[in-house]
């Protein structure tokens, strides 16, 4: 019986007559595998774009409108030996979970048996240079089999799997190799026990597998992203929207029922579901998504709003200019995830070092097998022989190389206060010689500063502050805080978008808008800071002006100064205001800056300096540097950030200083010095080895203490990752 399969739910327009679908593809490891996929996908026709996104085990693809049915690309990808299925996050989330919980217990039983196994063959090496009997000695290998199989039947399913796939579609990769060593020593092992050998090889076996799978569980879990970015998304964009049916009828209606044109009701505390622009009321508007800036914007006739900005106070008439797909939160979204896509193509030093790994082991152990044949030896003598190449060959000490460094340095960035997103965000980091900082909440601080809080009397910034207790805008939050204020004034009344207000012994208080304070006059006649924001404060006829504005980070001219001795050039990409950023870069002391910049205006300039060489780390914090963070060769994000920026970023530092930036750049650099000095002593271990396993002087068990003492060494060394930063002066 033939099943019909409708994906069309999950098929969207791509504009310009293409449709677009999102899949979830099972097994994609490497480069390799996303070449093999997306050469697999480009050749059916009318396709026009098959791209592997490797953090998330994606692929996009898009085709000509009406020629093709999504199954296709499925049954193709099956063919190609990877399974593949709709894209969805929650799913994606649950599979990448349990992908680890499966290394986790595998690694679980592959230790278990190895101390079991070892235990076991202790007793038989002592013996077999002493006075063991025969029968004894059987008895312990059997034992050591009845340990070793059963747990190397389970604990090589992430190797076995992976290497069957690969040999299905005539490819190798590393684990082939592995599978290959592994099964031989069982089954020799299997042999040798039942003819009463000297030498059985379970405990190599199942150590060689213990310690690969120590690698590729550090591997998953540095490899495994924040999974929130569509999240995050998702919760930006309103479901539905009230619009007006009538003069004064409203009619709650989903978002694709809305179009350029109409007109929609925007109340207090909704998020917008269109781009548009206000034709009548009065409100503030939280615009962060596209300004970066966290002060609310006065939103009056005229003023443009966006989708997933907030309205905060009063209710507004908004004149449709897109929706859905069309709106600029939709276009932020599109940026985000083809900047992701381009990102993780980025070649990984591991995928690089192991590209030519499996064929030269797999021609090293055959050669050495007939060259044994044809010398007069018995296959027996000589798939020994080859067995002991193939471990003493094996990735281990490669498969150690890279996640280990990763640990202990990641371990050390956390010390410094980075917390590590991305396990390969190391190696990117360390190549970085550009850094574009964002200025709001990034280069300053994410709260706002009373910058003439000293000038004030303390009993009227008390009251100030008090009164701002009542008021939820940021701008008051930074009077209560600069006056300490734990105790509200009751009776407070708050007037959307122009301030709070309360009578005292008699007497008004007012705290907002000079205007609603009656305060334009003094503010008129008062020399301050361009940058910052204004606030009156009215005490009967008393007036006060207090200046708010965001600092720099306290340390921001040290780091700016530590990252040019490092030969890193700077630049500062915001979408503030001219004076802002003129000021906070003259005061930094950096020469390149541009203001008024929109997400696609950063990713452009990005694009600029990548196409120019430049090795680009891109530091920001607001929900509009999420797609320029992406786009980045490698990203980082105060805490402080939007939620969606936390997720994008490969990197997030604590704290109010801006130091973390340069410890994480000096530790990526020692730790990427530290992979490839790994890499060089796993080369070298083999450069060694290696002939002596082909001259048949190594059995697969010391082959299987070598390779161990590699790893070991590759571990020490990788230790050094835990001190790197240099002190910032």
């Amino acid at each position: 019986m033939q099943v019909s399969r409708d994906f069309s739910h999950y098929v969207r327009a791509a504009g310009a007559g293409l449709k677009h679908i999102d899949l979830a593809v099972e097994g994609v490891h490497c480069a390799g595998c996303m070449a093999k996929i997306e050469r697999g996908l480009s050749a059916i026709p009318d396709v026009t774009l098959a791209r592997v996104n490797l953090t998330d085990r994606r692929v996009a693809l898009e085709w000509k409108e009406g020629t093709l049915d999504p199954a296709r690309f499925i049954d193709r990808l099956e063919e190609l030996g990877y399974k593949a299925y709709p894209y969805e996050t929650e799913s994606a989330e649950a599979t990448e979970v349990a992908e680890s919980r499966f290394l986790l217990r595998c690694l679980g039983v592959a230790a278990f048996a190895t101390m079991n196994v070892m235990m076991l063959s202790i007793p038989v090496w002592s013996g077999n240079v002493s006075d063991m009997l025969p029968e004894q000695r059987d008895f312990f290998h059997w034992l050591s089999a009845l340990i070793a199989l059963p747990a190397a039947a389970y604990a090589g399913q992430p190797f076995f799997r992976s290497a069957w796939r690969a040999l299905s579609n005539k490819t190798t990769n590393m684990d082939v190799p592995i599978s290959i060593g592994v099964c031989l020593a069982l089954g020799m092992s299997v042999v040798e026990t039942i003819h009463h050998a000297e030498h059985a090889y379970f405990d190599a076996a199942i150590m060689l597998l213990t310690f690969l799978l120590v690698g590729r569980f550090l591997d998953q879990n540095m490899r495994r992203r924040t999974r929130a970015v569509a999240g995050n998304l998702a919760a930006l964009k309103a479901e539905t929207a009230a619009k007006f049916v009538g003069p004064d009828e409203i009619s709650q209606v989903p978002v694709a029922a809305i179009h350029p044109g109409d007109i929609v009701l925007l109340r207090p505390g909704e998020r917008c579901a269109v781009d548009g622009s206000v034709i009548e009321g009065r409100s503030e508007i939280d615009q962060s998504l596209i300004t970066g800036e966290t002060l609310y914007v006065t939103a009056e006739q005229g003023t443009p709003v966006y989708a997933g900005s907030m309205n905060i106070s009063g209710t507004l008439r908004v004149r449709v200019s897109a929706a859905s797909e069309a709106t600029l939160l939709a276009e932020i979204t599109r940026l985000l995830d083809n900047a992701l896509q381009a990102r993780s193509r980025y070649m990984r030093l591991a995928d690089r070092a192991s590209r030519l790994y499996a064929p030269v082991v797999h021609a090293t152990a055959l050669i050495t097998i007939l060259g044994w044949v044809v010398a007069g030896a018995s296959w027996h003598d000589a798939v020994v022989t080859g067995v002991a190449v193939l471990i003493i060959t094996c990735p281990c000490a490669l498969g150690l190389a890279i996640p280990t460094v990763q640990t202990v340095s990641s371990g050390a960035m956390f010390k410094a206060g980075v917390l590590l997103n991305s396990g390969d965000a190391i190696e990117r980091l360390a190549e970085a010689d550009h850094v574009i900082f964002d200025k709001t909440g990034t280069l300053t601080l994410p709260d706002l500063d009373v910058t003439n809080a000293a000038d004030i009397p303390a009993d009227i910034l008390e009251l100030a502050g008090r009164l701002a207790l009542s008021s939820h805008h940021p701008v008051a939050a930074a009077v209560a805080q600069a006056a300490g204020a734990k105790v509200p004034i009751m009776g407070a009344v708050e007037e959307a978008g122009q301030g709070v207000r309360a009578m005292v012994d008699g007497v008004e208080l007012r705290l907002g808008r000079p205007s609603f304070c009656g305060a334009e006059a003094l503010v008129a006649g008062a020399s301050l800071d361009p940058e910052a924001s204004v606030v009156a404060f009215g005490k009967g006829k008393e007036k006060f002006i207090l200046s708010v504005r965001q600092g720099l980070r306290p340390d921001a001219q040290a780091v700016i100064a530590a990252l040019k001795d490092r030969n890193i050039g700077i630049e500062i990409l915001s979408g503030d205001r001219e004076p802002a950023v003129i000021a906070a870069a003259h005061a930094l002391g950096i020469a390149e800056w541009r203001a008024g910049v929109t997400p696609a205006d950063k990713i452009a300039r990005i694009e600029e300096l990548k196409r120019r060489g430049a090795k680009v780390l891109m530091v920001g914090d607001g929900m509009n540097d999420a797609p320029s963070l992406a786009a980045a060769l490698v990203s980082m994000s105060p805490i402080s950030a939007a939620h969606l920026s936390q997720a994008t970023a490969d990197l997030v530092f604590l704290g109010r200083p801006l130091a973390p930036v340069v410890a994480a750049v000096d530790s990526a650099r020692k730790a990427l010095h530290l992979m490839r000095q790994n890499l060089w002593l796993a080369i070298g271990y083999n450069v060694l080895a290696v002939p002596l396993a082909i001259s048949g002087v190594v059995t697969p068990l010391i082959a299987a203490a070598a390779m161990s003492g590699s790893s070991i060494l590759v571990m020490l060394n990788s230790l050094r990752a835990r001190s790197a930063s240099r002190e910032i002066v």
